[in-house]
């Protein structure tokens, strides 16, 4: 049986016994988790990853996956435990 990245991700904080809100598509741009005192474990992703998932994906250009990201993703609350997207400097 394979395993999809996703399930791994999934399976890893399972193990951790964490419930983590993932994105749906952009496993290939997941790169960790965050975590404050008292405060939910956050998935983690970069946002130039995410860019490349959709260009690669999607054949966006890559203003077209920016302003993507930024309204569906960096504009999305889902609450607590919406994920962290890192940006470059």
């Amino acid at each position: 049986m394979t395993i999809n990245l996703r399930d791994e991700i999934s399976s890893k904080f399972e193990e951790m016994e964490e419930n983590v809100l993932l994105m749906d598509g952009f496993e290939e741009a997941f790169i960790g988790y965050s975590q404050r005192i008292n405060e939910p474990v956050l998935a983690v992703y970069s946002w130039e990853k995410m860019v490349d998932v959709l260009m690669t994906r999607d054949g966006m250009s890559d203003g077209e996956a920016m302003e993507y990201i930024d309204y569906n993703c960096l504009g999305a609350w889902v609450g607590e435990q919406t994920p962290i997207i890192v940006m470059p400097l």
